[in-house]
């Protein structure tokens, strides 16, 4: 079992901004539904406990409504503010950035986030549309609300669209990426810009398609590695130079995450995973704006 560790190694985006290489998520299983109301008390213990681990990339949305939650474990934390990397998302007020940038530092009671992403591409109707949320969302960066700006679930042709006139280049894309959902050529794409790849969802082969082609090669090298194969897709998202988010409300499951950065997997085991993994198609999450058959 992994012990607190100091530090999680750091991945520089383009901007000049580090970030862990492992990050907890606030969404997922704390996502709350319409009509919830209150703080979750048991959410803000979580992240607090995981911040104690070494966690200090935190990642929200202001869909999650988890923000409030976020910003009380960070007062609580007791870790200065200059040591964590939080991230927030918007959406659901994606017609007035500006405007959301400041609701949601109200709630997370900070003065800036270090990672303000557009959650998805899928409300804009035309180009121009698109374009101009990331025009407001360079201009979020101008004010210093966000040290850093990017996107999450954008595939490559919405990335096409943004750079034609973006001024900032997005520094990062938070997408589910997993062996089983790879999505073409889109994460080479976004690198040959200077776009890093952040991952979510990447416990899907083990918690949500069990049965793949996977499960033998997962069983086999986390036997090898003392390790579980929670572990291993953790790491094989790191050697692959993302970044992987996680979640648990479990301390335990937490702590045994980090042991994915005390070890590497080969050059041969990585182009393995990714091989077999290519044989299977499973995508969690946006299901009902792809195909069944669309790996993009």
């Amino acid at each position: 079992m992994a012990g607190t560790i100091s530090s999680i190694p750091t991945l520089d985006l383009n901007d000049g901004t580090s970030v862990p290489v492992v990050g907890y998520g606030t969404g997922t299983a704390w996502y709350k539904k319409s009509g919830d109301s209150g703080i979750n008390r048991e959410l803000v213990e979580s992240i607090k406990a995981a911040t104690k681990l070494g966690y200090h990339h935190l990642d929200g949305a202001e869909v999650y409504q988890t923000e409030e939650e976020l910003g009380l474990a960070i007062k609580e934390s007791g870790v200065p503010r200059e040591k964590l990397i939080v991230t927030t998302k918007v959406i659901t007020n994606i017609a007035d950035i500006p405007q959301a940038i400041e609701t949601s530092l109200k709630k997370l009671q900070l003065d800036y986030v270090d990672l303000y992403l557009i959650h998805a591409p899928f409300f804009a109707k035309t180009d121009e549309e698109l374009q101009a949320a990331w025009t407001a969302m360079e201009q979020v960066k101008e004010s210093g609300k966000a040290r850093s700006i990017g996107v999450s679930n954008f595939l490559q042709n919405h990335l096409e669209v943004i750079l034609k006139t973006a001024k900032v280049v997005p520094s990062v894309n938070q997408i589910e990426f997993h062996p089983y959902l790879q999505h073409g050529n889109l994460v080479p794409y976004q690198e040959s810009k200077g776009i890093k790849t952040v991952s979510y969802a990447g416990l899907t082969p083990i918690t949500r398609a069990k049965g793949g082609p996977l499960d033998p090669l997962l069983s086999s090298l986390a036997i090898k590695y003392g390790v579980s194969e929670s572990e291993i897709l953790l790491r094989w998202t790191v050697d692959r130079g993302c970044v992987a988010i996680t979640t648990s409300g479990k301390e335990t499951r937490m702590s045994s995450y980090l042991r994915s950065l005390t070890f590497k997997l080969t050059p041969q085991e990585i182009e393995e995973i990714s091989k077999i993994g290519e044989q299977h198609h499973y995508r969690a999450f946006w299901q009902d704006k792809f195909a069944a058959d669309d790996r993009s």
